[in-house]
């Protein structure tokens, strides 16, 4: 794989180290974690929800966190008090895991919900008002009088 150097990057910009991090993050050559799956889906023009398989797993086993622009899934299962029967094959895997999603700005998480082994994570992005694109009108002056600034005009 190739290796790219941010450094002159790093050395021009201001304020762009967290995307420099991002880029690097995924130009690394450590293998992504790839349990528990998961779908990310665009169910609106700003809508979004993460799914993650969660088999086994209780709502207590669960917890959900945003902090920085990052979302955070980790589930830890806690062994199950006065069960003594003997696993003879263990397919379903129940270990520790944590998730861990970069969000854009202005993406708030609504909610959360555990149905059938599925933990489904709702996502809107609102951007502020002062945020959004506005279209300036052009309004055109009239050619005969000429438009002075910052001179008074006196009466004869």
């Amino acid at each position: 794989m190739r290796q790219f150097d941010l450094a002159p990057l790093y050395r021009s910009t201001v304020g762009f180290d967290r995307l420099f991090s991002a880029l690097d993050g995924f130009v690394s050559t450590e293998a992504a974690p790839t349990y528990p799956p998961y779908n990310i889906e665009r169910t609106g023009e700003n809508v979004y929800r993460v799914t993650v398989a969660v088999a086994g797993f209780t709502e207590a086993d669960l917890s959900i966190e945003v902090k920085e622009n990052a979302l955070t899934i980790k589930g830890e299962r806690k062994p199950a008090e006065g069960k003594s029967a003997e696993v003879l094959y263990q397919g379903i895997a129940a270990r520790a895991f944590e998730r861990r999603f970069q969000l854009a700005d202005h993406v708030q998480v609504t909610g959360a919900v555990l149905e059938n082994g599925l933990l489904h994570v709702d996502l809107v992005r609102e951007v502020p008002e002062a945020k959004k694109p506005r279209r300036i009108e052009i309004a055109s002056r009239p050619s005969s009088q000429p438009v002075i600034e910052g001179s008074v005009q006196q009466a004869a």
